[in-house]
This record gives C-alpha cells, sequence and structure tokens, in this order.
C-alpha cells in the first residue's frame, strides 16, 4: 500500500475543494472517505486557512499532511467536479497513480467564463437587485455601471494578494461615490437603490452560506470563522459607503431621499431572476444547474412576498421564504447528485439584507442614533431567521440521512 502517494492524492483533493469555496464539512468528509476507500483511517482537521491531515498505517510510522489554504474565490463548478470526483474514487478504488491523473484531468476541465461574461455578472446582478428593492429603471442602469466598476476594481485587485477588508472597501469607497454623484447630476432618481444593487455584489453571501451550514454539522471553529469575516467585510462597506456619502456631503447638498417603488409581484420575480442569473455568473455555475439556481431563487422571494401578502411580519416571511430556498436547495442537490452549496447559495442571495446594511451604515453617518439602532437590530433578526431556517431544513436532512445510513448498514 502506497500510504504518502493516498495521503497526496487526499490533501491535494480536500485543497482543490477548500481553494474552491467548498464548505468545511464538505471538505473533510472528502478527504476521510477517499482514505477510507482504501481502508485507512484518518484524522483530518480544516479551518479556513489550515488543513491537517494524519494516518497511522499499521506497520510504520505516523504519516501527516498539512496544507495552508489561501485567499480564494467562489468557483461552485470547481466544488460540483471536484466533489464527484471523490465519490468516483470511493466506488472505483482506482491504483493511486490513477486516481491522481483523474484529479488532474478535473483540474483541466474546469470551466470559467471569460472577461465579458465575468462584466455582464456584474452588470446584471447590480441591475436586478436595483429594480427589486424599489429603484426605478434609470436607477436599475446606474447600478449596473456602478456594478461593472466594482468588477473592474475586483479585476485590478486580484493580482496583488490584498485582503478581504481593503478589496472590500476598495470596490465600496468608489461605487458608492459614483452612486451618489449620478444621483447629483439628476441621471440617478434615487442613490439608494443604485448603491444598494451595487451592495448587493460585495456581501458575502457564499460566506455566511457556508458559515451556517458549518455550524451545523459541529465545525464551530470554521463557522465563528467566517462569521467574524463576514461581519468584517459588513465593517468595510459601511466604511467604504460612509467615506462617499461624506465626500458628497462636503461638495454638494446631500441627495434627498426617495421613496422606492413598489412593484408587483411580476416585476419582482423578473428583477429577481435577473440579479440572480448575474449571481450564477459571478459563482462560475454552467449548464442547467444556473437555471435551477435562478429558480431557486425566484422561488424564495416570491414565498416572502406571499408570506406577507398572507398576513406574516416581514421576519416571519424572510424564515418562510428561506426554509422554501433550503429544503430547494437540497432536493436539487438529491436529484441532481450535486453539492446543495450551490443551490442554497443563489436560491438565499434575494433574502440577504444587503439594504438593511446599506440603510444601518447610513442612518449612523447621519447621526440618527435612534435610527441606527432600530434598522440594525431589525438587519441582525433578518439575517438571524434566514439562519434558523437554513438550520433547521439542513439538520432534519442530515438526521434523515444519518437515520437511513444505519438502518441500511
Amino acid at each position: 500500500m502506497e500510504f504518502s502517494k493516498l495521503l497526496d492524492l487526499a490533501s491535494d483533493l480536500g485543497y482543490e475543494l477548500a481553494m474552491s469555496g467548498a464548505e468545511t464539512f464538505r471538505v473533510e468528509e472528502s478527504i476521510s472517505l477517499v482514505l477510507k476507500a482504501y481502508d485507512i483511517d484518518a484524522e483530518v482537521f480544516v479551518i479556513p486557512n489550515c488543513m491537517h491531515i494524519s494516518i497511522e498505517p499499521v506497520i510504520g510510522r505516523p504519516l501527516t499532511r498539512m496544507r495552508r489554504i489561501g485567499l480564494h474565490g467562489n468557483d461552485l463548478d470547481a466544488v460540483e467536479k471536484f466533489s464527484s470526483l471523490s465519490r468516483r474514487i470511493c466506488a472505483q478504488h482506482p491504483a493511486p497513480e490513477i486516481a491522481a491523473q483523474w484529479l488532474e484531468e478535473t483540474r483541466q476541465q474546469r470551466r470559467s467564463y471569460g472577461l465579458p461574461m465575468y462584466m455582464a455578472g456584474h452588470f446584471l446582478g447590480s441591475f436586478g437587485f436595483s429594480l427589486l428593492f424599489g429603484g426605478s429603471l434609470a436607477d436599475a442602469v446606474c447600478s449596473g455601471v456602478c456594478g461593472l466598476l466594482v468588477g473592474i476594481i475586483n479585476k485590478l485587485i486580484d493580482g496583488w494578494g490584498a485582503n478581504q477588508f481593503f478589496r472590500t472597501i476598495a470596490a465600496a469607497f468608489p461605487m458608492a461615490l459614483l452612486a451618489y454623484i449620478l444621483g447629483v447630476v439628476g441621471l440617478a432618481p434615487n442613490p439608494d437603490s443604485v448603491i444598494i444593487g451595487a451592495l448587493m455584489l460585495l456581501v458575502p453571501g457564499l460566506l455566511f452560506t457556508n458559515a451556517m451550514r458549518d455550524i451545523i454539522f459541529g465545525d464551530t471553529n470554521s463557522g465563528i470563522n467566517r462569521i467574524v469575516l463576514v461581519l468584517l467585510i459588513a465593517a468595510a462597506i459601511a466604511l467604504g459607503t460612509a467615506a462617499a456619502w461624506n465626500c458628497v456631503a462636503s461638495l454638494w447638498s446631500p441627495p434627498s431621499a426617495v421613496a422606492p417603488m413598489d412593484y408587483g409581484f411580476f416585476v419582482q420575480c423578473v428583477a429577481c431572476g435577473i440579479g440572480c442569473i448575474g449571481f450564477s455568473i459571478l459563482f462560475n455555475i454552467h449548464g442547467p444547474g444556473a437555471l435551477l439556481c435562478v429558480l431557486g431563487g425566484i422561488l424564495s422571494w416570491l414565498t416572502y412576498l406571499i408570506s406577507q401578502r398572507l398576513g406574516c411580519s416581514v421576519i416571519i416571511a424572510y424564515f418562510w421564504a428561506s426554509l422554501v430556498a433550503a429544503a430547494y436547495s437540497e432536493a436539487m442537490a438529491r436529484i441532481r447528485k450535486y453539492p446543495a452549496i450551490s443551490y442554497l447559495v443563489v436560491s438565499i442571495f434575494p433574502l440577504i439584507p444587503g439594504a438593511g446594511v446599506y440603510y444601518t451604515m447610513n442612518y449612523a453617518v447621519q447621526g440618527q442614533a435612534v435610527l441606527f439602532a432600530s434598522q440594525g437590530m431589525h438587519t441582525a433578526a433578518i439575517a438571524g431567521i434566514i439562519a434558523v431556517g437554513i438550520l433547521l431544513v439542513s439538520t432534519t436532512v442530515r438526521i434523515v440521512t444519518t437515520l437511513r445510513r444505519r438502518k441500511k448498514s
């Protein structure tokens, strides 16, 4: 038994999953199952920035691998491909050399959108969510332009190795500044809606979702690590947009607040679909899976709208919508044999309170302490109830799956 080669194979596979944005439990489980397929018991410990694997052969000294997990993006197509590879290895038990060749082939088969599609994803994501949150058509177009600016800045910073906090401020400040200027010159009737749409590009939706799923599966350290990073990114968004507001206020009169437009179900669902198409591109989701993710986003938002129409409070409406999004994602994952995170992150995205983060910051900058506290607590309550919905569905599915496995064994 070539223990060293198998350990290298498992660690390489786990590293690729982690760098693609997979949840902690998926990385640990994939490594453990691949080694278990060769009758090797392993101790696997993974946190967002480090991976440690140890095995103890029957004859010989323990073998250990440790990998540093650096800055990485959100490549859900790669998560699907490497997860599929781990299942293939477990089913066929190839020689280590053959499995390593499969791993290299999977690396070569990864798909990614080109620069035009990448920029289109930024425009569509900003355009759709600006319209969804009450912006006019002119606001939505301006928001799309601001989204393009965010995409350009992100591309420029990619090669710098900058941390996420700096990247977020570097994108949030010029984006918000451009939105306010467009409002001052009269091109954007509602600058708030322009900023909220483009702001969704900076909201760490995948990070938040992975944090919740890590906590579900008992990876508390990873979950807390990700939640802290979510809070830091939220603070960076607040600092960047607040600095832009102060710059505009010192040069011109601040743009007056405009009431958001109240669209009907059809327009909101279309806007939600456009925004979700943009984020499917940004999360590198391809083929029929992208359309199913968009459908999940529309279903979750439609559930929210119907719940409110039936008399539910905003918080309860978000709860039902998050339940639908999580249940839909788990169902699609089992029907199509793909990771649930690919569907969940887009399905849940329309519910993430980007508008709440913006208005909370705005009240703080303007010194309106009462409104700041009220909006901040409301935004936190929405984030919390979304987490509860995800936790409830995922925990139920996990329990049912565990019971079925025990019954079969």
